[in-house]
Parts: structure tokens; sequence; C-alpha cells
């Protein structure tokens, strides 16, 4: 069970929007590489966060360039939202 836990990434960063329905979380990965995903919330789904967009495949060498990528993928956070 200790390896697949560290194998999992580590959120570095969750940004959510004003309204608590969407959510990017920017993670670091085992092998150092870096990546983002977009998540949405609906209230009345008591399941919780879902996945909103596919971007969790994307690979980054920073997390620099990863919040950038996450800015110019996601509307609602280039908007300054979840800074």
């Amino acid at each position: 069970m200790t390896a697949t836990r560290s194998a999992r990434p580590l959120v570095l960063a969750s940004l959510e929007n004003g309204d608590g329905t969407r959510c990017v979380d920017l993670f670091r990965r085992a092998d150092g590489t870096f990546g983002f995903e977009e998540y949405r919330r609906d209230p009345e789904d008591p399941r919780g966060w879902s996945g909103a967009a596919g971007f969790g495949a994307r690979i980054f060498a920073d997390e620099t360039a990863v919040r950038n990528a996450a800015r110019t993928a996601v509307k609602w956070l280039s908007s300054g939202a979840g800074d």
C-alpha cells in the first residue's frame, strides 16, 4: 500500500473558482514532472469532485510551466480566479 500511495501525484495547489463549483489541481508526479487537472462539483451531486477536462496527462518540466499552462487552458482561471 505504501508503494501505491507514494506513486500518487503530490498536489501542490488547488485553485478554486468563486462559487466553489470548479477547481484546478496543480501536481508533481513521482517522476518529478508536473501536471494539472480541472475538476467540477455539482451541488446536487453528493459524490463530490469529478474530472472536467482531461488535462491530467499533459507533462510539464516545472511548477512555473504548469501554472502558465493551466491559466491558458482553463478560461475561468485565466481571469484571475483562484489566485
